[in-house]
C-alpha cells in the first residue's frame, strides 16, 4: 500500500512538473508598445522665439524621458532630422524627404528603439493619384503629402508591428478623404493581417471626412479605445495662440483589430523658455495581440 501511495505521488509530481513546463514553454513575452505621434513644426525664421534652434533640446529630452518605442514625428527638414538623431542615439530614424523622395521637403519620419526592434522592411509612398511617385501634390492637395512606414519586430517576443506616420493636407478636403483611402490599401497591401498602428497628423477632427474613412475601414481611435485617457482634448495650439476653449484635437494613433488600446495621453508639457511645438505630442500605451 505504502508503495502504491509513493508511486502515485511520484507520478502526480512529474505530472504537475510537466503541465508547469508545458505552460511556461506555451507562454509568450507580452508585447507591450509605448507609440508616440509628433509634428514637431518645422524649422521656419518666422517662428522667431519659437524657432527649432530654442526647441530642439527640451524637445529631444521630452521625448528621452517619456521613452517610446516608437515615433511618428511630422515636418521634419533635414536639418531637424540630423538635431534629432544626434539627440536621440537610442533611435534607428527612417524617413525621406517629401518633395524628392531624397531629402528635399518635409519628412514625416519614424524612429524605432533599435534594442527592442529588428526592422522586417520599410518604405515610402506618396499620397497621390500616383503613389508609388513621391513629389507629387495629389488631388486639390497645396502640398507633396507622404506616408513612411515600416515592419518591426520585437526582438523578445517575436511578434511583428506594422507603422505608418502621415501628414495630411492642411488645405485639400479631397485630398485628405482620398489619403484616407489610399492608405488603409496600402496598409492591406504592405501588412497584410500583421498588427498596425498609424501616427499622424490628419489636419481633421474626431468627426471629419478623413478620420471616419479609417475608422470605418477598420481602424480604432486610440483616443476612444483606450481604457484610460488623460491629458486634454486637444493638440494644435499654435505656439499658445489659440485659446484653449478653440483648441482641437487633429493628432492622432489608430490601431487595428490585433491592437489592443491600454492608455492614451495628449501631453500638455511646456518648457519654461518656451515650447516643445506648435503641436502636443500625443502617446498611446499599446499591447500587441
Amino acid at each position: 500500500k505504502g508503495y502504491i501511495i509513493m508511486k502515485n505521488m511520484f507520478f502526480n509530481s512529474v505530472l504537475v512538473a510537466f503541465v508547469l513546463l508545458v505552460a511556461s514553454c506555451s507562454k509568450q513575452p507580452e508585447a507591450k508598445v509605448d507609440v508616440m505621434s509628433f509634428n514637431i513644426r518645422l524649422d521656419h525664421v518666422a517662428d522667431s522665439l519659437n524657432n527649432w534652434k530654442y526647441r530642439k533640446d527640451a524637445a529631444a529630452q521630452m521625448i528621452t524621458y517619456y521613452a517610446p518605442d516608437v515615433v511618428g514625428m511630422q515636418e521634419v527638414l533635414k536639418n531637424q532630422l540630423d538635431d534629432l538623431k544626434n539627440r536621440l542615439p537610442q533611435y534607428t530614424a527612417l524617413g525621406v524627404g517629401r518633395a524628392d523622395g531624397k531629402e528635399k521637403g518635409e519628412y514625416c519620419s519614424l524612429f524605432y528603439k533599435t534594442d527592442r526592434f529588428d526592422l522586417v522592411k520599410s518604405g515610402n509612398f506618396g499620397l497621390s493619384e500616383t503613389p508609388d511617385s513621391i513629389g507629387i501634390k495629389g488631388w486639390d492637395a497645396a502640398c507633396e503629402r507622404i506616408v513612411t512606414w515600416a515592419v518591426l519586430k520585437d526582438k523578445v517576443s517575436g511578434k511583428e508591428l506594422a507603422a505608418f506616420n502621415t501628414h495630411f493636407d492642411h488645405i485639400g478636403k479631397v485630398a485628405r478623404r482620398e489619403s484616407a483611402v489610399l492608405l488603409l490599401a496600402k496598409i492591406r497591401e504592405i501588412a497584410s493581417d500583421l498588427p498596425v498602428v498609424i501616427t499622424g497628423d490628419f489636419n481633421g477632427t474626431v468627426d471629419s471626412d478623413p478620420i471616419s474613412v479609417l475608422t470605418e475601414g477598420g481602424m480604432q481611435n486610440t483616443y476612444f479605445a483606450s481604457d484610460v485617457v488623460y491629458g486634454p482634448a486637444w493638440s494644435f495650439h499654435d505656439f499658445g495662440r489659440i485659446p484653449v476653449e478653440e483648441r482641437q484635437l487633429i493628432d492622432f494613433i489608430f490601431v487595428n483589430g490585433q491592437v489592443v488600446a491600454n492608455k492614451f495621453r495628449v501631453i500638455a508639457d511646456k518648457p519654461d523658455n518656451g515650447y516643445l511645438s506648435d503641436h502636443a505630442p500625443i502617446l498611446a500605451n499599446l499591447t500587441i495581440r
